[in-house]
């Protein structure tokens, strides 16, 4: 199976990961961030990716710590599971539509992290959650899963819809590219050989 489990301990957080990404979209996430938690439900349920995250941090100084800390420990877990990506379709997009929102995702598991983010939010928070977080979890997570990953909203009013499309398209295109190609499942996707 292609899973892993680690957990991130730092003066600032502690972490626990554990992905399947032959799974079927499962989740128990608890971070202690309510919003951040509904977007990480629906990055695994879109995903097909089951996961399971705990989280305690330093959040009476405020969520930053958590939701960056989550990303960096949640990409080093989809990277180790990937191991050597042998067989997986590598590149994965959605244009994924919500409501008011529009959001479209291309992404490529080329391990060759960048993040291009054009997606701005009409509002500061979300409920108590700080908007320009959503920003860092994706740069940590494209980081440290060595994930090229486009973020661009096309059209979008309301910030819970603009965020939580983002996160589904995310997922959709994250489907797609950590799936293995029956046609070659054998083989890595590069032909340098190797990712």
């Amino acid at each position: 199976m292609r899973s892993h489990k680690l957990t991130r301990s730092t003066a600032e957080t502690e972490i626990t990961v554990a992905i399947n990404l032959d799974g079927t979209g499962t989740y128990d996430n608890q971070t202690g961030v309510g919003f951040f938690d509904h977007m990480l439900d629906q990055l695994a349920r879109h995903s097909l990716i089951d996961m399971t995250i705990r989280a305690t941090g330093d959040l009476h100084i405020d969520d930053h710590h958590t939701v960056e800390d989550t990303g960096i420990a949640l990409g080093q877990a989809l990277s180790a599971a990937l191991g050597d990506k042998r067989g997986i379709r590598r590149y994965g997009s959605c244009l994924l539509p919500m409501d008011d929102a529009l959001v479209r995702t291309a992404l490529d598991l080329s391990a060759r992290p960048f993040l291009i983010w054009n997606v701005d939010l009409p509002t500061q928070k979300i409920g108590s959650f700080d908007c320009e977080l959503i920003r860092e979890f994706f740069q940590a997570l494209s980081t440290h899963g060595g994930i090229t990953l486009h973020v661009d909203l096309l059209h979008g009013l309301n910030s819970h819809h603009i965020a939580e499309a983002a996160f589904k398209s995310v997922a959709r295109a994250l489907r797609d590219a950590v799936e293995v190609d029956p046609r070659k499942a054998d083989d890595i996707p590069s032909t340098k050989g190797a990712l």
